[in-house]
């Protein structure tokens, strides 16, 4: 059973009742789920976990569904860590570790925070949903929606790829094309959220997302036998799951799981469209909106973000960092982890292979670290991408 408490303003802490419907905080600001942790014995609940079904929801007790008939479920989570052991070797490191995400239903980790938002939807009794998407998400709530027996809407940048616009509409949902980046969809639901009556499922601007996206950080933990890697490198757009799985972090700590040491987390973004690198170079607390975003890792192509500050709180309590790679980086290491471990990820899972080169070359990391890299999509829903990789130079 679920743990939950009430829900906090992550910037103000203002504090708000459980069991009820929530966008933001009435400063505006993005809103935690809080657990009473004093409740779970820890060390149990840890000791149960191999008996739990294999799926996120083995770790219930700190996800927000207090009704389990309301778990809307395809099986999401418990994705493979990788022990890149070839790639480890041309790179000089024996604990490289790949985050497969791929695995996920839709294809992508979004699938984590859709399937725990689209749960508490169904238990709060939300009828018709809505997402500003350049891609994955969007599928993700339209898979969840269909199988909740909710209604979505989805915003898409024109440029979206494909088949992610296919795979909203064979799912059911109204597929919405508007011109511009992620952030001119999201001011189209809201300019029609309250006439149409939807609720809005963006990133950060509900609760319930990042606690399916901190589950990653809960496996990773259980699938290196309680140890904490130290570093873990996350392309970031929205940065949902970075944000969960410092969340997560915490959480584990209070449970007794870990101590207070922490991963160093590095955020990758794309270098025409990389507003939180922009700010952490910086020293800003937030960040810049980037003007005409431009990239082909369309999860990247995110201009501003709402959790910016607390994206940049995680990297500089972490003593992480944030870098751009370009495409044709990215692209490279596309091919690369695919002809070396045979996994065919993502630009945005690209994009974590070309920033730890960066940092190894540029001595951020020696190469002794046991670092996670989190492939966070499939290539094969990129078919743009990888048409693109036959004209991309090799570095």
């Amino acid at each position: 059973m679920s743990a939950l408490f009430h829900l906090e303003c992550a910037r103000c802490a203002k504090q708000y009742e459980a069991g009820k419907v929530y966008n933001l905080c009435a400063c505006g600001s993005p809103l935690w789920v809080r657990y009473d942790l004093r409740r779970i014995d820890g060390a149990k609940w840890r000791e149960q976990l191999p008996a739990r079904p294999p799926n996120l929801w083995r770790y219930r007790e700190v996800l927000p569904v207090r009704d389990e008939s309301c778990i809307v479920s395809l099986g999401e989570g418990c994705t493979p860590l990788l022990h890149a052991g070839r790639l480890g070797e041309k790179l000089g490191m024996a604990n490289l570790y790949l985050k497969d995400e791929s695995l996920n239903p839709t294809g992508s980790f979004k699938a984590r925070g859709l399937a725990v938002a689209v749960s508490v939807a169904k238990e709060l009794g939300i009828k018709r949903l809505a997402i500003p998407s350049a891609g994955n998400a969007g599928g993700a709530l339209a898979a969840y929606a269909a199988r909740a027996g909710l209604t979505a809407t989805v915003f898409m940048p024109e440029a979206t790829p494909l088949m992610n616009r296919l795979e909203c509409a064979l799912f059911g949902a109204e597929v919405v094309l508007v011109p511009g980046s992620i952030k001119d969809c999201a001011r189209a639901l809201r300019e029609g959220a309250q006439s149409e009556g939807w609720f809005d499922c963006s990133t950060l601007r509900e609760p319930y997302r990042l606690e399916g996206k901190k589950t990653m950080a809960y496996e990773v933990v259980e699938q290196l036998q309680g140890r904490l890697p130290d570093a873990m490198i996350y392309p970031t757009g929205g940065g949902t799951g970075l944000i969960g799985m410092w969340k997560a972090f915490e959480e584990m700590q209070q449970l007794g799981w870990i101590g207070e040491r922490r991963p160093r987390m590095f955020a990758v973004q794309a270098t025409r469209c990389a507003p939180i690198v922009r700010a952490f170079a910086q020293g800003a607390e937030q960040a810049e909106e980037w003007l005409d975003p431009e990239t082909i890792a369309s999860g990247l192509r995110v201009p501003v973000a709402i959790g910016d500050f607390l994206m940049l709180r995680v990297l500089r309590e972490s003593r992480g960092g944030a870098l751009a790679v370009d495409d044709s980086a990215m692209l490279d290491a596309v091919r690369g982890l695919a002809e070396v471990e045979g996994v065919i990820t993502s630009p945005e899972g690209g994009a974590t292979l070309a920033a730890l080169r960066r940092l190894l070359s540029d001595g951020h990391l020696s190469g002794l670290e046991t670092v996670v890299l989190f492939l966070t999509a499939s290539g094969y829903k990129y078919v743009e991408a990888l048409e693109a990789l036959g004209k991309a130079p090799r570095n």
